[in-house]
């Protein structure tokens, strides 16, 4: 550092003084002033001075002005955080979410069991909706609708119409699979649809 301070020069340190500024109703501050601006630092103390003067006392019994905010009004929020309506396809596909971990087993419509057909009769069941028993069967029941408007709920038949499960949102597919694997989420894709139907 001895070396290149030598090279590049150093520079001197600027002598400060400290000088006390006044602000009435809050008190001193010492503030530091390097040599040559102590005239400046006066004039801001008269000008403070001056300008805390020239403000009008409140009058006996009365309080200072106090600031105003604008009023604008409390907003209307009525209905902006009300739940998800409760359609057959959100408690059915709630009802499904439940599932998530049971075990597959053919012919089996649970509670504790399920194949895939079972698993969105039961689900639905849940929602007072009944549902024939096959994915065949299924795939004809309910609206059609195209993969790119797919909702949570939505009963999707893949597999040539043999499998069925219901639309998870995100490109998922809650199904039971089959022997072996629980019930879980999929990837499903438009390739794969053979129908998608809403219950309405």
């Amino acid at each position: 550092m001895g070396a290149v301070a030598a090279s590049t020069g150093a520079m001197p340190a600027i002598p400060a003084m400290a000088a006390t500024i006044n602000i009435p109703g809050i008190g001193d501050f010492d503030v530091p002033v390097p040599q040559g601006f102590e005239q400046p630092v006066q004039q801001l103390n008269q000008q403070i001075q001056q300008a805390m003067t020239a403000m009008p006392a409140p009058q006996q019994g009365m309080s200072a002005p106090q600031m105003q905010l604008p009023s604008f009004g409390a907003p209307n929020l009525q209905g902006m955080f009300q739940a998800a309506p409760a359609t057959p396809a959100n408690i059915a596909f709630d009802a499904a979410k439940t599932k998530v971990g049971a075990q597959y087993s053919w012919g089996a419509a649970g509670p504790y069991s399920f194949d895939c057909s079972g698993l969105v009769q039961w689900a639905y069941r849940q929602a007072g909706v009944d549902l024939p028993r096959t994915s065949f069967e299924q795939s004809h029941v309910g609206a059609p609708v195209a993969f790119q408007d797919l909702q949570p709920g939505d009963i999707v038949v893949t597999n040539g119409g043999g499998h069925v499960g219901m639309y998870a949102g995100d490109g998922k597919l809650l199904n039971a699979v089959q022997s072996g694997d629980p019930v879980t989420y999929t990837t499903l894709r438009p390739d794969m649809v053979v129908t998608a139907r809403r219950i309405v």
